[in-house]
């Protein structure tokens, strides 16, 4: 399972012209299910997003995480993190997880965090989505959960 994780000041997901999800400071993540990921590869992700540290204190530039800064977190589904571009210039989507197996997964993550009391909210799986994101810093990082991580 991957992740692309940005600290954000706001985003929002817009499908079809409609707002159906938007945060204020916290998390924008961007989530990859791959072919072989379990229960315990998305619960290990969770738990790396809700612990991890990239948020300003008044000690370092990256000491606390998003319950300590009372942010939230904004779960989009993303495919395209499976992609393999090692051959050619059209990438593959082999290492996707089905999906119906990537939206058990990406739900598990979103229930998961939930359960961690931090608050989620998400895109619409499968949809055509439009994200607009403020990037705080910017910070961005890659996460990786699972055989391939």
């Amino acid at each position: 399972m991957k992740a692309v994780v940005q600290r954000v000041t706001e985003a929002r997901v817009t499908v079809d012209g409609e707002v159906v999800s938007e945060i204020g400071r916290g998390l924008l993540v961007l989530v990859g299910v791959e072919v072989g990921d379990t229960d315990g590869d998305a619960a290990a992700m969770a738990h790396k997003l809700a612990h991890l540290r990239i948020f300003p204190d008044d000690l370092k530039p990256m000491n606390v995480d998003v319950r300590a800064i009372e942010g939230e977190i904004l779960v989009v589904s993303q495919f395209t993190l499976a992609a393999d571009t090692s051959k050619g210039h059209r990438p593959s989507f082999m290492r996707a997880a089905p999906p119906d197996a990537a939206e058990r997964l990406y739900e598990v993550v979103i229930e998961r965090l939930r359960d961690a009391d931090v608050p989620t909210k998400t895109g619409r799986f499968r949809a055509s989505m439009e994200i607009a994101l403020v990037n705080e810093g910017p910070v961005t990082i890659q996460l990786q959960c699972g055989s391939r991580g």
